[in-house]
């Protein structure tokens, strides 16, 4: 079974990028990114751009945002390509984030943008998996820019993805 852009995964995009749907999907499904103030600026099937902007509730002693708050925001950039992928797929696939690494290059304040640009290499990924019925992992990157374009951190988000057997 080859996999593509399917009606499902567009339906999914469409409703995410509908900021009422994303806040609700944010404050049912991941409270603490609702807190953070994490919002989604794009999401295609193959590139999602998210943000977030430093506030009281994401910060750190150090007058930047936290960074788990960083970490779940480059999560969720890489996430959000593959859950669409994956919503109400046939069959039934499991993601799960296996490892992270990260490398900071710059001290996080004002709006931060998270970027992954890996849609293709992670349906490829699922599509593996499916055909082989086994787990597959890819490492996916996820940059984190401020609002001047300035690379402040690096993501790299292992995930892993299983058909689910009935």
């Amino acid at each position: 079974m080859k996999m593509n852009q399917s009606k499902s995964s567009i339906f999914f995009q469409r409703k995410m990028l509908n900021p009422f749907f994303f806040k609700l999907f944010l404050l049912l499904k991941l409270p603490m990114a609702f807190l953070a103030g994490i919002k989604l600026n794009t999401l295609t099937s193959n590139r999602a751009v998210l943000q977030m902007k430093y506030k009281y509730l994401n910060k750190n002693p150090f007058g930047s945002i936290y960074f788990a708050c960083l970490s779940m925001a480059a999560e969720l950039a890489s996430g959000m390509l593959a859950s669409s992928i994956v919503y109400k797929s046939n069959p039934r696939i499991s993601m799960l984030v296996v490892g992270v690494e990260i490398n900071f290059t710059k001290k996080a304040i004002g709006t931060i943008f998270f970027e992954c640009n890996q849609g293709k290499e992670i349906l490829s990924s699922i599509q593996k998996s499916i055909e082989s019925g086994e787990g597959n992992t890819i490492d996916t990157i996820t940059v984190a820019k401020n609002d001047q374009g300035v690379v402040i951190a690096e993501f790299l988000i292992r995930w892993s993805f299983k058909p689910k057997i009935l």
